[in-house]
């Protein structure tokens, strides 16, 4: 059986593992404890960071390409189209436009708020990261008039890599999305496989529980 090390952007890999019911074994990895304390975490990942996926001898980071193994590995699946489908260049730049466009710029900011000391926290890098994130948010925005999905007409890994980066940019840094963006996550996040991915992260759910309120998804 898989196991997953940690959640954060592990939720990622969780929500594809449901979506295509896989078995997995999830394993907490606290961040804020410190790895350093955690040596069986680092044994996986001496790098320190999540998430982490081993698969029999095969060990892998950094969540999207835990996603692409996969869907490789373990498809075929719907939630990848084929590379000669018309739907596979949206489907491919809207999967790495999650955490490169749009999930790691806001980190940029989130970091410098929630870790940085109080009178660091409003730096030229927060604020570019910010800047970075509308401009990339941009391409979401002008694929959601096109059609309902990030590769078109049907729901794909893109839409869990997409869906992730909004939700943290408005839960970890309060980004107040449009109404066509939280439409979109609203779609997104009433899947099924996403509701049991939430049930299985329960430091997520939980975080995500105590948010209720504080900031309209």
């Amino acid at each position: 059986m898989m196991t997953l090390y940690g959640e954060g952007r592990g939720f990622r890999v969780a929500w594809l593992l449901e979506e295509m019911g896989l078995p997995y074994r999830l394993r907490p990895v606290d961040m804020l404890a410190g790895v350093e304390n955690d040596p069986e975490f680092l044994a996986i990942n001496p790098a320190g960071f999540i998430p982490a996926l081993v698969d029999g001898d095969d060990i892998l980071v950094e969540s999207i390409a835990i996603m692409e193994y996969l869907i490789a590995r373990h498809g075929p699946t719907p939630l990848a189209p084929d590379p000669q489908d018309p739907s596979f260049a949206p489907y491919q730049q809207f999967l790495h436009l999650g955490e490169a466009g749009l999930a790691m710029p806001m980190f940029m900011k989130v970091v410098s708020h929630i870790l940085a000391p109080e009178d660091e926290r409003d730096n030229w890098g927060a604020r570019h990261g910010v800047t970075m994130f509308e401009g990339r948010l941009q391409l979401v925005t002008r694929q959601l008039a096109r059609a309902p999905y990030m590769a078109g007409a049907h729901f794909t890994a893109a839409d869990i890599s997409v869906t992730y980066a909004l939700e943290f940019a408005v839960r970890a840094g309060g980004y107040r999305l449009s109404e066509v963006l939280r439409e979109y996550v609203a779609r997104t996040s009433a899947r099924e496989a996403y509701k049991r991915a939430m049930d299985r992260c329960t430091a997520t759910k939980e975080w995500v529980e105590s948010m209720t309120g504080v900031n309209d998804a």
